[in-house]
């Protein structure tokens, strides 16, 4: 995806409007997150490879060789929503390069529902950490450097309902201190392309132990944080770094501070956001109330939280006399 297929304004006798046609393929190319960018180019590289192993030419490709892609994949033991996945970055590469996309025609769609009904399309979704599993784990925090980021990380991720991609992408200045808590803006999330924003209230409980406000205040003073990213890495030395925090150092931070007995392998960095949504569900919280900290537009994906909360609550064996 280095270039976007656009056909040219006007032709080289028009020299003063090459800059024009320059910044559209630059608007272009800023469609897709950088992050969706890089997903599609390493998915691609998957059928890439595949295709010339096979003796197939994948850009542009056909739809028989498409079909012939994805039912390898499915042999192969790959989940429907990787598929799924995969088929939209080929897609998305061939419109990019100027090809008709390949994955559109009956067959494909044949062949991946033909998938999608033999191995079945249930998501296996890494396990929440709910409200008192996160006060399991900073109740056992030491409270050194380290151990103040990772409490402030923590509750703060639990209590905003954060993605692991917005908690590291937040900023000094993205932040308010007021009486009834912080209010934390939101410039851009995985939902909010435009970066249009929104703001979060995290209230502070002043009567428990896992206030996020009070621990961010104390990771804030302890490492003179003024401005720049909240959350970075700590060297040796207790040397604060002035880079921020990865994605995937949220990631590990989870899985180190697991309580015992825990399998790290069933946690990931979304344990936190979901974790929250099945900790607000299973407490009774109105959706409404819940929408207003994750933001999530579709009712039903909260709703997926409320049918896993309800499982043994109000079942109807209780009722049956057994």
């Amino acid at each position: 995806m280095s270039s976007v297929a656009l056909a040219p304004i006007h032709t080289g006798a028009v020299g003063h409007l090459l800059p024009i046609e320059e910044a559209a393929r630059e608007y272009a190319r800023r469609a897709k997150s950088p992050a969706t960018q890089t997903a599609y180019r390493s998915d691609f590289k998957d059928f890439a490879r595949w295709c010339e192993n096979n003796a197939f030419s994948s850009l542009p490709a056909t739809a028989e060789t498409v079909a012939c892609y994805i039912g390898s994949l499915a042999d192969g033991g790959k989940k429907a929503a990787t598929i799924g996945r995969r088929l939209v970055s080929i897609s998305q590469i061939h419109q990019v390069q100027g090809f008709a996309s390949p994955t559109q025609t009956e067959l494909v769609r044949s062949v991946l529902k033909g998938i999608r009904r033999t191995i079945g399309t249930a998501q296996d979704g890494k396990a929440p950490l709910v409200s008192a599993d996160i006060k399991e784990i900073v109740g056992d925090l030491p409270a050194t450097l380290i151990g103040l980021r990772d409490r402030a990380l923590l509750l703060i991720g639990f209590s905003g309902a954060f993605r692991r991609s917005e908690l590291v992408a937040l900023n000094f200045e993205d932040l308010e201190f007021t009486e009834e808590g912080l209010v934390v803006t939101l410039r851009r999330s995985k939902t909010d392309q435009e970066s249009r924003g929104r703001r979060i209230g995290i209230p502070i409980l002043p009567h428990s132990d896992a206030c996020a406000v009070r621990a961010l205040r104390e990771w804030l003073a302890a490492s003179h944080i003024v401005s720049g990213p909240i959350f970075r890495p700590v060297r040796l030395g207790n040397r604060i770094s002035a880079a921020r925090l990865s994605g995937f150092g949220v990631a590990r931070i989870i899985k180190k501070r697991l309580p015992a007995g825990k399998d790290a392998a069933r946690y990931s960095g979304h344990s936190l956001r979901s974790g929250f949504c099945t900790s607000a569900c299973s407490g009774g919280a109105p959706i409404k109330s819940i929408q207003n900290v994750t933001g999530h537009r579709s009712v039903d994906m909260l709703l997926r939280y409320v049918r896993e909360t309800s499982l043994f609550r109000k079942n109807a064996l209780s009722v049956t006399g057994l």
